[in-house]
């Protein structure tokens, strides 16, 4: 098998059966090729960020160890999004799924559609909560 990086997924909801969602999310990328579910933090229920009016999110970041290139993980995520019904209707609006890469290894990317490290990792304090606890629990 391919050498692995580890990377760090955020998984949010606010729409629909939230906990379903996360948990979707989850077992999809637990079977995703070349890959290994590592571990997942706790969920947290956050207040939704921007100015459009929405319910609260319930929040989780996992830990893989993929040999998926960080276009091919993007790629996979949303294809779950859309698994969970997800519509891209407004920019910081309600979701049923949303997953975003907050970390891939030490990489930097910077491509149309995909920047890693995520751009919002340093306005997000429950995204560094939620990758220390990961870190936090080693194997």
């Amino acid at each position: 098998m391919a050498d692995r990086e580890r990377a760090f997924v955020a998984l949010g909801s606010n729409l629909g059966d939230r906990a379903g969602h996360l948990m979707l999310a989850r077992r999809r990328l637990a079977e995703l090729p070349d890959t290994r579910l590592v571990r997942a933090s706790a969920i947290a229920e956050t207040a939704p960020l921007g100015t459009v009016a929405q319910g609260a999110y319930l929040n989780q970041m996992v830990l893989l160890e993929t040999a998926l290139s960080p276009r091919a993980l993007l790629t996979s995520c949303l294809e779950i999004e859309r698994a969970a019904g997800r519509v891209r209707a407004e920019r910081w609006g309600p979701r049923t799924l949303d997953l975003d890469i907050v970390r891939y290894g030490d990489r930097i990317v910077r491509e149309p559609g995909l920047v890693v490290p995520h751009p919002e990792l340093e306005h997000r304090p429950f995204w560094r909560e939620e990758m220390e606890e990961l870190e936090s629990a080693r194997e």
